[in-house]
């Protein structure tokens, strides 16, 4: 199985993650002290078919951004762990979600060269206490972590709650697409993701 976890402690958070890329039985528990990024990662986890296990204890008396980020950086790890040598998966996926007056498409390549484009306009400053700044520092958090090449668009929309769900939810339906196993051979003319 397709399994990876991991506990990061720092001064600023306490951190664990369990994932699983082939969950079946729709394991989903997720705390992070930050409602809406709770609700984020559960459509995440909900649209991907990953069973995620996530618990947080970070400094959110300061504010959510290490919590936030840091389970980014812990969930693109065990992403990339939890794939091995991917062989086999078809290495890249896409979806294009309409949410409402919204529209977001995410586009990615489990490449081994990360990077992250990001058009996406939030106009307020949280949506309940996850800041907004915060959906882009947690996309580019994940993606360099995992290795992942990561294009999230979302041209158009008024509601800023139905851009953010927007996004998760097309996340999770590439990353599905992504890592569905499609053979036993490396998905590179090289011969090598890296």
């Amino acid at each position: 199985m397709r399994t990876a976890d991991q506990r990061r402690t720092t001064k600023e958070t306490d951190i664990f993650v369990w994932l699983d890329l082939d969950d079946t039985e729709g394991i989903c528990d997720v705390s992070t002290g930050v409602g809406f990024f709770d609700h984020m990662l559960q459509l995440l986890a909900f649209h991907s078919g990953f069973g995620l296990r996530v618990q947080a204890d970070g400094d959110l008396d300061v504010d959510d951004h290490h919590t936030i980020e840091d389970i980014g950086i812990v969930l693109g790890t065990l992403f990339r762990q939890a794939l091995g040598s991917r062989r086999g998966i078809a290495r890249y996926g896409s979806f294009t979600l309409p949410m409402d007056e919204t529209l977001a498409n995410v586009t990615l390549d489990i490449s081994g060269r990360p990077y992250l484009v990001y058009n996406c306009s939030l106009s307020r400053d949280t949506i309940g206490t996850f800041s907004c700044e915060m959906l882009e520092e947690f996309l580019r958090a994940f993606a360099f972590n995992a290795g992942i090449t990561l294009h999230v668009n979302v041209p158009y929309g008024t509601n800023d709650h139905h851009k953010a769900e927007a996004v998760f939810k097309a996340l999770g339906r590439a990353l599905k697409a992504a890592v569905k196993l499609e053979g036993d051979a490396v998905p590179s003319s090289k011969g090598v993701l890296e």
